[in-house]
């Protein structure tokens, strides 16, 4: 079993399929992929989100704001919880900080306000957070903990960053997650980071529309690319494809346990 732990199916590119969502899923059930996870990223965009999870069986979602969205500011924790009730709402997020793409104190905090209160969310709810960070670390760690993230429970998203955090992270008890990235020509030390994550703690990802794997590089990303990030990471693991599949299939469904994974 092939599951796409994280992607955009309201945003991706459907040129390719005459525009149809249709297209994009059957192609990713052609290559294997059994589930798929449809992130939220503003609330705005929920009820897209929502309504593309409940049209299709194999379909799961999330509902958050990512940091980098105006919405961030707005973020209600009574909201989130209201909407995760939703049997196909699976988890809070994505959330987190990202100093990378804005760089103004102001903007940070507002950014660790909204990070704070999706944690409070994802305990009183019950249901794993999906983080998003990046130039961000200790301060993504030390909300984490100061959260009592640990009760809840979730995933980096889409890592890029050092060992150290992911083991400050699986110290609380969150998974490490793993795109496209990985497969880039420049990515040699995130690479080291994939082979030393414990393989019980590890998701693969597509974040598409963004990020897609080589060989497709350069395009834009589709769900079942997820088959190229699985192949890249049983190959670093020394595992065969079919064994990562399970592996990772399981750890989602672990973590996503509110997931209806068949």
């Amino acid at each position: 079993m092939l599951i796409d732990s994280h992607c955009h199916l309201d945003r991706l590119d459907l040129e390719a399929f005459d525009g149809q969502l249709d297209g994009a899923l059957s192609h990713a059930r052609e290559q294997g992929v059994k589930h798929m996870l449809c992130v939220c990223i503003s609330m705005d965009k929920f009820q897209d989100v929502l309504s593309i999870a409940e049209q299709h069986d194999d379909i799961s979602c999330s509902v958050g704001v990512h940091p980098l969205y105006d919405g961030v500011k707005d973020t209600d924790v009574e909201d989130l919880v209201t909407k995760a009730q939703h049997p196909k709402v699976v988890a809070i997020g994505e959330t987190g900080l990202d100093y990378f793409y804005n760089k103004e104190p102001e903007n940070h905090i507002l950014q660790q306000q909204s990070f704070r209160k999706h944690i409070q969310a994802a305990n009183q709810a019950n249901l794993p957070i999906i983080v998003h960070t990046r130039d961000a670390r200790e301060d993504t760690i030390t909300i984490l903990k100061e959260e009592n993230a640990e009760k809840c429970g979730g995933v980096l998203h889409c890592f890029t960053e050092s060992l150290e955090m992911a083991e400050a992270a699986m110290e609380l008890g969150f998974y490490i997650s793993f795109s496209g990235i990985v497969t880039f020509k420049n990515a040699e030390e995130l690479r080291d980071v994939c082979r030393k994550v414990p393989l019980d703690k590890i998701l693969i990802e597509t974040d598409s529309p963004y990020l897609a794997p080589v060989p497709h590089r350069g395009k834009s990303n589709l769900p079942g690319y997820v088959k190229d990030v699985g192949q890249f990471v049983a190959d670093l693991h020394g595992l065969s494809y079919q064994e990562l599949c399970e592996i990772t299939s399981t750890n989602y469904q672990r973590l996503f346990s509110k997931s209806k994974v068949s």
